[in-house]
């Protein structure tokens, strides 16, 4: 995305290594022991060194690393109102269904005090904007497209009402969801109108409804917010993720979903076909779907192929959780692939997911994440060639 004639444009999922600098600084800064302007110091220069990577890579839209954030939802904790952020330790001190909490986080490979979730305590609002800082800053520093990741509004709906905390503010969660609309509207027109290139939406969470029977596995999901009807809740999610995109023009809109990306044991994360969301995918009113294809966990592409009719896709063609890096002619083999299913203007690749979506608890390196976008360019390169 170079220019508007670019075919195959690479870009990142999101997020980047965070370095160990960084991984202290938000140590200090939860503990109240580090400004908020002593954290954007080291933030900014973290921020420089992951733009550096991408465009020493080749990609051609960027992302800022997401190194500002603790994890890819739960930083919006300090930029709302009515949003505490709890352990998923100190949430099973406060859930009702105590014994059901604890079978959930023995099936994870992640310790109960390691990851945060972004819970509602209260009234929600926008107190500063959630990524519009992100955005301004990178923007400064290079010339090429931004990506802007942002949490969807069905994760942040469901992952932040824990009714034993939230129900004195919102009596369910579909009331929390009214202000997680006006919330994101408000961001993302504020993006769009700063110029913004492609706003992405992370809905990780909607593969778990169709994958577990409606029983909730992942962490990211703590609230244990879900009906038991996964068909209700991908209703829910159609409608939230619609409401919020209503009349915004002007600027790319994608929807990221994945099947988890918080362990290297691939046994522990979820696996099936996209098939059983088609349904409510064609009904989102989004441009792009950034989909992870680069294992068998998901299954076969031709389960997309009606959704790519008018869509695009950000094909997934190498794993962030792997050290081996992907040759480029496996890359193209995937990406020939999806070709029989999408126009190459609409085709885009892209890692599965980030390279470090939790911040203290990285995926990967940055340096093998460096040269897995670089073998991706490699592979848009001989598309590119192949196309002319």
């Amino acid at each position: 995305m170079t220019n508007k004639n670019t075919l195959f444009p690479v870009t990142m999922v999101g997020s980047w290594p965070r370095p160990p600098e960084v991984l202290r600084a938000l140590r200090q800064r939860y503990a109240g022991r580090l400004s908020a302007e002593a954290f954007s110091a080291v933030a900014d220069a973290a921020v420089l060194e992951s733009l550096h990577a991408q465009e020493e890579a080749g990609i051609d839209l960027v992302t800022d690393g997401e190194q500002r954030r603790d994890n890819f939802y739960s930083f919006v904790a300090e930029k709302m109102g009515g949003v505490r952020l709890m352990t998923l330790a100190e949430m099973l001190e406060v859930v009702e269904d105590k014994a059901r909490f604890e079978r959930i986080l023995q099936t994870l490979d992640v310790p109960a005090f390691a990851m945060k979730t972004a819970t509602c305590v209260g009234k929600v609002n926008r107190r500063e904007p959630l990524a519009l800082d992100e955005y301004t800053f990178l923007r400064k520093h290079t010339k090429r497209p931004i990506k802007v990741p942002l949490p969807g509004p069905y994760l942040l709906t469901r992952a932040m009402w824990v009714k034993e905390v939230s129900r004195a503010a919102y009596p369910s969660k579909e009331d929390l969801g009214e202000d997680v609309i006006r919330v994101l509207r408000e961001e993302v027109f504020a993006l769009r109108d700063a110029g913004v290139d492609f706003i992405q939406f992370d809905e990780p969470v909607l593969t778990e409804l169709v994958f577990t029977q409606g029983q909730t596995r992942t962490f990211m999901c703590a609230a244990l917010a879900a009906r038991h009807d996964p068909a209700e809740e991908l209703e829910f999610a159609t409608s939230l993720i619609n409401r919020v995109v209503d009349g915004l023009e002007g600027v790319r809109i994608g929807l990221h979903i994945c099947r988890g990306n918080w362990s290297q044991n691939e046994d522990v994360l979820l696996k099936g076909s996209y098939y059983p969301l088609l349904p409510y995918l064609k009904r989102m009113n989004v441009q792009q779907f950034v989909l992870e294809f680069a294992t068998p966990r998901a299954g076969a592409l031709e389960a997309v192929a009606e959704l790519l009719e008018d869509r695009e896709l950000g094909l997934g063609v190498v794993n962030p959780r792997t050290p081996e890096i992907e040759p480029p002619e496996q890359i193209l083999a995937r990406a020939r692939e999806a070709l029989r299913y999408v126009p190459p203007e609409r085709l885009f690749l892209n890692p599965d997911c980030g390279f470090g979506t939790f911040a203290q608890r990285p995926l990967n390196t940055p340096e093998i994440a460096t040269q897995k976008l670089a073998s991706i360019v490699r592979a848009a390169t001989m598309l590119r060639a192949a196309a002319e």
